[in-house]
């Protein structure tokens, strides 16, 4: 499970060090893509082949599913990093998420998420209220805390 946050660096190159406590889960090769909200989610390749396959199980006479596919699929990346840990994060893919000189990486469970700070900072501020609203959900989702 993919827990905690990381702040890095992404040099002129487009390349950025992939947090040492994320390598591992990640293993050497990854796979990335444009991720929901305008951030980049990434994926190690044993849980992109179960997601691969479950849309490809879908019906593609179904509109929305081709638009979820295209958006998803179409800018995705398999990533190998380097002997320092870096990896080139593909140029429409920084585009996308609004990657420039730093980022930041987060563990969600399952994948990650790179994102632009400012852009982490808009989805993460919440007010009292407004939590309360998402707990009273996710309880309903059947999770409590």
């Amino acid at each position: 499970m993919f827990m905690g946050q990381y702040n890095q660096k992404v040099d002129t190159k487009g390349r950025a060090i992939v947090p040492a406590k994320f390598r591992e889960g990640l293993g050497e090769q990854f796979v990335i893509t444009k991720g929901l909200d305008k951030c980049i989610f990434a994926f190690p390749l044993s849980k992109w082949e179960v997601i691969a396959e479950k849309l490809d199980s879908l019906s593609m006479t179904d509109k929305k599913v081709r638009r979820f596919i295209r958006f998803f699929l179409a800018g995705a990346a398999t990533l190998e990093t380097d002997k320092q840990g870096r990896v080139l994060i593909p140029q429409g893919l920084r585009e996308y998420a609004s990657l420039d000189k730093d980022v930041i990486w987060i563990g969600t469970g399952s994948r990650l998420e790179i994102w632009n700070p400012d852009k982490l900072n808009e989805y993460t501020e919440f007010d009292e209220d407004e939590m309360d609203e998402v707990a009273d959900y996710m309880t309903e989702l059947g999770i409590s805390i």
